[in-house]
């Protein structure tokens, strides 16, 4: 068994981690720890494990006692705790925040369609922003061939859970409910690691990627439209993303067009692709709190164990 810890236990991004790790075939939760909660309950917090665990947050853990550690803090606290603390050399890091998705301090960017081998024989993963998974797996294919030729325009929408567990003005659900709105428009943090990632696989690209993020009325998921000018005719790109896409373990490419439902409660991503004039459209849906974070640092967990890729996460989709 893997014996696994988890700091910062408190958010959504935690709740889901949790909920993954207590129903994994081949973990074992060794302690999760949260300074705001110590003592309490996690099903206390996280309602939706109530029977699943009786595990209580606690404020002291020992880190020779686990063989991976999930950081589940919010962005900037990672690189701080790291400081910090001293982690045994054998123990693996999966960071859940943005502080290391420019790999370095030795962490390996997380995102297996692109660098599944590195991730494999990885001692530290930096687990990708959940707009920047979705966008870069409708763009990877492109990438990777050197067909990114021109700007790439991106209309995305996230659910609430997105922005976190601490309510806001734009997460209240009297603001959220039946309203749609825009924020961070060509200025979203995820833009760096999209661009670097893209350059990374066709060092020849230096079109902007131009980024409208757009929240939406409901808790969780993103849907993310891209299109771009493209010479491939639309049974050329079609194939390209078959083939890109052919062993991915949850990412697949589908003739039909997608909507949030079939990937909801899933580490499914779903990628159509259309033609339409001289541009390629592109569509892709994710869970944000899983294929776009907890369930995505599971999936690098078993890789970075060599264990199934998909233990842990052969989840149905909400669908109905």
């Amino acid at each position: 068994m893997i014996r696994a810890g988890v700091i910062g236990g408190a958010g959504y991004t935690a709740g889901e981690l949790l909920r993954l790790l207590v129903n994994h075939p081949q973990v074992e939760v060794a302690f999760v720890h949260s300074t705001s909660n110590a003592g309490n309950r996690i099903a206390d917090i996280h309602g939706g494990l109530e029977g699943d665990t009786e595990l209580r947050f606690a404020s002291e853990y020992d880190l020779t006692q686990v063989d991976v550690l999930f950081l589940c803090s919010a962005h900037g606290q990672s690189r701080v705790w790291l400081s910090e603390n001293d982690v045994p050399a054998g123990v693996r890091i999966i960071d859940l925040a943005q502080d290391f998705r420019d790999e370095s301090e030795g962490f390996v960017y997380g995102l297996p369609e692109m660098q599944r081998d590195r991730i494999c024989a990885a001692q530290r993963i930096a687990n990708p922003g959940c707009f920047a998974t979705a966008i870069q797996l409708s763009l990877l294919p492109l990438a990777a061939a050197g067909l990114l030729e021109d700007e790439v325009h991106v209309t995305a929408v996230t659910g609430s859970t997105g922005a976190g567990v601490k309510p806001s003005a734009t997460t209240h659900f009297s603001w959220r409910t039946d309203n749609i709105s825009v924020y961070k428009a060509f200025t979203h943090q995820h833009l760096l690691e999209i661009g670097r990632n893209l350059r990374t696989l066709q060092p020849s690209f230096e079109q902007e990627v131009n980024f409208v993020p757009m929240r939406g009325d409901f808790a969780r998921g993103i849907l993310a439209s891209v299109y771009t000018a493209c010479r491939l005719t639309e049974e050329e790109a079609r194939k390209l993303y078959a083939d890109y896409y052919g062993t991915a373990a949850f990412t697949h490419a589908v003739a039909r067009e997608v909507d949030l439902k079939q990937v909801v409660n899933t580490n499914k991503a779903l990628v159509h692709v259309a033609r339409h004039g001289d541009k390629l459209h592109i569509v892709t849906a994710i869970d944000n709190l899983l294929k776009g974070a907890s369930g995505q640092a599971v999936q690098n967990m078993n890789l970075a164990f060599g264990l199934d890729e998909t233990a842990g996460l052969r989840l149905k989709a909400s669908a109905f």
